[in-house]
């Protein structure tokens, strides 16, 4: 079934490579274009796995119950277990989009739904992080959740831009050096909420622009929203840090990819969890955008 589902998705035409754009609005305007023309193939697909699988990249990941699933042959996997994905289309909606500065990289989440399957389930919401390969934009993580029942706006909200522009560099040492740093920054808000609960290291750390997609109809947008479940001066059980990550050679845009784990070893394994970056300036610090 799996190598089906291969074979079928490799047939689907799909948005064509094009070099990163001088223009920062422009590259995000192209990602942004690249997901709602997947969204387009998948809606003629009479298979919701075929229609989402196009857009995988081969080391994609995507967090689940189980743990994260590396790999696009493990990801279609989780899908094939999931009855919401049995039968009927999939179609999606970005509602924002970002890019980084040398137009390699960039995010976009929004809203997707199914046709088959639980009709409970079936109103869903997405995020997604791109990497713009020879073969065009393809995700490298990935997470959607069914949400709440409720109105929602899938007006465009304005982009995420980087600070400055930046040609991409092929340079495996720069590209090492920004996924320490994204590592660091990610280890360092783990141990500011330590001291000082996660209400305050999930703002101290935040963009004024921060999204979170847990919990509700739409996403919580701004820090106001992203700490508003949270309770004032609550002590931290939980810590997490990176396990694997991608990096702009710009050095302003990366995903950080980990696990996050009770601070008791008897509280079980965790759960995985994917967050996104940016910074304005490789001496700046980083801060997240999208998690």
């Amino acid at each position: 079934m799996l190598r089906s589902i291969l074979t079928a998705f490799l047939l689907l035409a799909s948005p064509a490579a094009a070099a990163a754009p001088a223009d920062p609005r422009q590259a995000v305007e192209e990602l942004i274009a690249a997901d709602r023309a997947f969204s387009a193939g998948a809606a003629k697909v009479d298979n919701p796995i075929v229609g989402i699988a196009a857009m995988f990249d081969e080391e994609v990941t995507m967090p689940s119950p189980k743990g994260h699933a590396v790999g696009r042959d493990a990801v279609l996997a989780l899908f094939l277990e999931n009855p919401s994905y049995k039968e009927g289309k999939v179609s999606w909606t970005p509602v924002r989009g970002g890019i980084s500065a040398d137009g390699t990289q960039g995010f976009t989440y929004g809203f997707l739904s199914l046709t088959g399957g639980d009709p409970a389930r079936r109103e869903r919401k997405y995020l997604a992080y791109w990497v713009n390969q020879p073969e065009g934009w393809r995700v490298v993580a990935y997470r959607q959740q069914v949400r709440e029942a409720g109105e929602v706006s899938k007006d465009m909200m304005a982009p995420s831009l980087p600070a400055f522009t930046a040609e991409p560099k092929d340079d495996p040492k720069t590209i090492a050096d920004h996924n320490m740093s994204v590592a660091a920054a990610e280890k360092s808000f783990s141990d500011h909420a330590q001291k000082v609960g996660l209400k305050k290291a999930f703002r101290d750390y935040g963009r004024e622009d921060s999204m979170n997609m847990y919990g509700g109809a739409g996403f919580a947008v701004g820090l106001d929203a992203v700490t508003a479940g949270f309770k004032e001066g609550d002590p931290t059980t939980i810590h997490w840090s990176t396990e694997r990550s991608y990096a702009a050679s710009s050095g302003d845009l990366a995903v950080s990819i980990g696990t996050i784990k009770p601070n008791d070893p008897k509280g079980g394994a965790g759960f995985p969890f994917f967050t996104i970056w940016r910074r304005d300036g490789p001496g700046t610090p980083w801060r997240y955008v999208a998690e």
